[in-house]
């Protein structure tokens, strides 16, 4: 049960970053976006030690059902050559179930993330722009199985990655661009390893409005004493972005 749990979809977010037109050196140009990624999710998790591999492998339609809540919202800024980027995510699922002789199961799975970078534009032409960032992504995943109602499972970890990134933003057409970004991270201080990588295509449909559709794959690694996370979320994305 607990990996069926524990493969359930999850959706979240990260910036959908539509082109920005150029802007005074004074000037901060910003926007907001909320987003959903359609993931699917495999791995292996080991809650304490010598607790069992719970090994998963589910796509976004078999696991969407367990999803309870959720919560994602990310944000861009950038004055001149300096940007600065941040995102929230929350997300928390359950499944149901029974052991032998038939005792009910219950497993609940809550991750908490929070992405703050910043860094510098150090390449701009009229129709591309790179830039180069550096910040840190911190972490809160909490997994709880009961059974019959009496606590079987408790485990919380909490760990920041040190992450460095780059972003590149191209125009295609009059309304439409392209963004990739790709960061790095974890190197030991919090998760072992840790790789994130993002492209979409954006189309402005007004001076203020951009609509985003793309793909997203996050890896972690993380190992602390007998626990250890070892998983992959994956799956294409649709967003909506509000410039301000």
């Amino acid at each position: 049960m607990l990996r069926k749990f524990a493969t359930s979809c999850v959706l979240t977010a990260f910036p959908i970053l539509a082109a920005l037109p150029a802007a005074a050196q004074d000037e901060w140009v910003g926007q907001v976006t909320p987003y959903v990624w359609a993931v699917g999710v495999s791995g292996t998790l080991t809650p304490f030690t010598n607790a069992p591999n719970l090994s998963f492998n589910r796509s976004f339609s078999e696991g969407r059902d367990d999803l309870d809540a959720a919560f994602f919202l990310s944000g861009f800024a950038r004055r001149d050559r300096l940007v600065v980027l941040a995102d929230v995510s929350y997300s928390s699922s359950s499944r149901g179930g029974s052991i032998p002789p038939g005792i009910p199961l219950k497993g609940e799975l809550e991750q908490r993330s929070m992405t703050l970078a910043a860094g510098w534009r150090v390449h701009r032409q009229k129709t591309w722009a790179l830039d180069v960032l550096g910040g840190a992504r911190l972490w809160n995943i909490k997994a709880n199985v009961d059974a019959a109602g009496t606590p079987m499972v408790r485990a919380e970890k909490n760990f920041t990655d040190p992450i460095v990134a780059l972003r590149t933003n191209i125009q295609l057409a009059p309304r439409w661009s392209a963004i990739a970004y790709l960061d790095a991270g974890g190197f030991g201080a919090g998760s072992d390893y840790t790789m994130q990588a993002l492209i979409t295509a954006n189309y402005q449909v007004n001076d203020n409005i951009f609509m985003s559709v793309g793909y997203r794959r996050l890896d972690v690694d993380y190992t602390d004493g007998g626990t250890k996370i070892d998983w992959t979320m994956a799956g294409p994305l649709l967003g909506l972005t509000w410039r301000f």
